[in-house]
């Protein structure tokens, strides 16, 4: 009984600011900045939703709700499909060809976990704009799509498969490909699962680096930037927080089993 006490105390105070963000949104005007956040619900609920998702800019120009959701979700997905699959082939490079010196190659990898994506900016930012990507999907996605994490987790999840596998899988004439896509990849699916919710967060929340690429686009905001360019003190800026919010937190509800699961598999 206590346990649940403490978890149900904690996952309310973990809570609290979000609310305090919505009630504060529902005020509407400059309630917020003249009286700080609110604890209480307003009466501009429909006024500031409705208005929001009414098809008109935001701010200017093309920067609508919807255009700023749209290129959010871009851009989390092609986080998520390139990340996980680039992952996903690396280590399988790693484990079933096991390239010379591959022991080294696979501590570089990981390596680059512990440096912030940040140390890298200035460099990729030239190689990007040299190439003609800025205010791009393309140039948003591509140059962070390699990653020691994910790389790290498909390595020693792959080491936990029976070598029998892969005996029976040559026996009977398998090739490489047939054998990552018919054997591996259906038995890695929670894995993957809980690798794509991952991904799909840390696309979602992307801030810097796409306002650095797509700067000069309006075209191109996404939510998190439209959050910042509306204002924290503003109703519209909460209420574009609360919009962000939700898609990667009913991901997260709704597979969190199997993060929990292949996590504590994988480090065990």
């Amino acid at each position: 009984m206590f346990d649940h006490f403490i978890l149900i105390t904690g996952a309310l105070i973990m809570s609290l600011p979000v609310l305090v963000i919505f009630m504060s949104s529902t005020w509407g005007g400059g309630r917020v900045s003249r009286d700080g956040l609110q604890i209480t619900p307003g009466d501009k609920f429909f006024e500031v939703y409705g208005g929001l998702f009414s098809g008109e800019p935001v701010f200017s120009g093309l920067a609508n709700v919807y255009t700023m959701l749209g290129n959010t979700l871009a851009i989390a997905l092609g986080f998520t499909l390139l990340k996980t699959l680039v992952s996903l082939l690396a280590a399988y490079g790693l484990v079933y060809f096991r390239p010379r010196w591959g022991s080294l190659w696979f501590g570089l990898i990981v390596l680059t976990m512990w440096f912030p994506v940040e140390t890298r900016f200035l460099p990729t930012f030239l190689v990007t704009q040299k190439l003609g990507l800025l205010n791009t999907y393309a140039g948003v996605v591509l140059p962070l799509v390699a990653t020691g994490y994910g790389t790290l987790l498909f390595h020693q999840y792959f080491r936990t498969v029976p070598d029998e596998l892969l005996e029976a899988a040559k026996m009977d004439g398998v090739g490489p490909m047939r054998f990552l896509w018919q054997f591996l990849v259906p038995i890695s699916v929670p894995m993957i699962t809980a690798l794509v919710v991952i991904f799909f967060v840390m696309g979602w929340n992307q801030y810097f680096w796409p306002i650095l690429i797509a700067t000069s686009s309006e075209g191109m905001i996404t939510l998190v930037h439209g959050i910042q360019r509306a204002g924290t003190g503003d109703s519209t800026g909460m209420a574009l927080a609360i919009v962000a919010l939700l898609p990667p937190a009913v991901l997260v509800i709704v597979l969190q089993r199997f993060i929990v699961r292949e996590f504590v598999a994988v480090t065990h």
